[in-house]
């Protein structure tokens, strides 16, 4: 039924694949910095909780669990500071998210990494 609806409203596929956002363009490993606790979440450390995958602000390095887990630190850390961007720090991840457009991206490599 979905698709028959997004026939009929061509008008709704063109949102989905809207150009990236401007957070996200261009972004490489390098323009993040070094995660300030980068095997754990911050505040699950502090509370004692557990995490379920992490994520790490641009801005200024917090690593805060996401929204599958129970205290989704790195969106209330974005709510709390207006730091727009974040990236996965999970093994092989390369997606990054942006708050404030509700998007995703993808890293690019580094010169080095080449």
């Amino acid at each position: 039924m979905l698709t028959a609806r997004l026939f009929d409203f061509p008008h709704l596929k063109e949102k989905v694949m809207a150009k990236p956002c401007e957070h996200l363009r261009d972004l490489i490993p390098a323009d993040f910095p070094l995660p300030r606790t980068p095997d754990a979440c911050e505040e699950c450390l502090k509370e004692g909780t557990r995490w379920v995958e992490l994520r790490e602000c641009r801005a200024c390095g917090h690593v805060g669990c996401c929204d599958s887990s129970p205290g989704k630190h790195a969106t209330k850390h974005f709510h709390e500071t207006g730091h727009p961007v974040m990236r996965s720090v999970m093994p092989g991840a390369t997606w990054t998210w942006c708050y404030v457009h509700q998007s995703e991206g993808q890293l690019g490599q580094d010169a080095s990494d080449s």
